[in-house]
């Protein structure tokens, strides 16, 4: 509590605290907050503009908020095709519609249209699918693929760690030679290879599961050796001598009494060490070799972005990419603060 009270302390770190537990609550919440599943796809609206929501009618009056729906015609002067409002049938908002079953008692939505209805908050991709639902179904990916990383790289990178350390002599040069050839590979180009090779027919649940995998395994090395130098500063103290003279074994001394010393660390690099997951995943898919479509993450859905005239004449395809830019500087940003509040040696203090 002593902790969260200093981190909220700081503007920046409570920010970003506060962005990443909005985020997290939205992904969690995507099928209800979402207007449209995951799967859904209008052909006829590809490329549409987010929908326009008014609250006041052609009288100038107040009211409930109604958008129209969008018509795709030709235009011959532009040469392009052009999406027109249909003002002859206004559809209402509408707040926790029912779901269609027997009792119609249970919201399918957090928000949507009245039947015969189309609304597009971030419009639409070349597919015609809603890029805000995508948004939300993609952040599950790619908002979580750190984490469960950390599953694979912090026991391995403790347990290494604190092995070579403790032990000391050939074994600690073994353990660290190796560790610093794992060190030594280029992880990013290593991604790419290893997910290029990959069987075509795989689907984006065995992808996501490999790139989880393959970012844990080689991401323990760096981690390992820190923990290592945490380890041999930490051998000699009373404490451990104690646990030497009453006959405790090697391994409980390591597990039980070394490596929850290094605890400040790990809170620290874990979260650290979340944004590069997130740029990797998302840097895989853009180029097409992780999540495949029709999934989505954020990086998959960014590739679509990378034409100009897109850019030039559809921004919100640029949204995932905004997102990506946020989570990852609010990680950092909380990071910062952790650290300045748990690392004892550090010159900086939260006010």
């Amino acid at each position: 509590m002593d902790v969260l009270r200093k981190i909220f302390q700081d503007k920046f770190a409570k920010s970003a605290l506060i962005v990443l537990a909005l985020l997290y609550l939205l992904i969690l919440c995507a099928d209800f907050i979402a207007p449209y599943s995951n799967t859904y796809s209008n052909r006829e609206m590809s490329y549409a503009p987010p929908s326009k929501i008014y609250t006041i009618d052609e009288r100038g009056k107040l009211s409930w908020p109604y958008t129209y729906n969008y018509v795709r015609e030709y235009e011959p002067a532009l040469m392009q095709t052009v999406f027109k409002q249909d003002r002859s049938k206004k559809y209402y908002i509408k707040f926790f519609p029912k779901a269609e079953n027997i009792t119609g008692l249970i919201p399918r939505h957090l928000f949507g249209v009245e039947k015969g209805g189309e609304l597009y908050l971030l419009g639409t991709d070349i597919n015609g699918r809603d890029v805000f639902s995508r948004i939300l179904f993609g952040g599950r990916i790619s908002m979580t693929v750190g984490f469960l990383s950390l599953l694979i790289v912090f026991p391995i990178g403790l347990l290494y760690g604190g092995i070579s350390g403790y032990f000391g002599g050939i074994i600690d040069t073994l353990m660290m030679r190796f560790a610093e050839a794992v060190m030594a590979i280029p992880s990013f180009y290593l991604l790419i290879i290893l997910a290029a090779i990959l069987p075509n027919g795989m689907s984006s649940v065995q992808r996501f599961a490999l790139i989880i995998v393959i970012l844990g395994l080689i991401g323990w090395a760096g981690f390992a050796r820190v923990v290592r130098g945490m380890v041999l500063s930490i051998k000699n103290e009373d404490f451990v001598q104690a646990e030497k003279t009453i006959g405790a074994s090697n391994m409980r001394i390591i597990l039980k009494h070394i490596l929850p010393q290094t605890t400040s660390y790990v809170i620290i690099a874990m979260t650290l060490s979340v944004p590069s997951y997130i740029l990797a995943e998302s840097g895989l898919s853009f180029l097409g070799l992780g999540i495949q479509q029709p999934d989505a993450s954020w990086g998959n859905m960014l590739k679509e972005a990378q034409e100009f005239t897109n850019i030039l004449y559809r921004p919100w395809l640029l949204t995932p990419g905004v997102l990506i830019f946020i989570a990852v500087l609010s990680f950092n940003l909380l990071g910062d603060a952790i650290r300045d509040v748990l690392d004892p040696k550090s010159q900086k203090r939260v006010k």
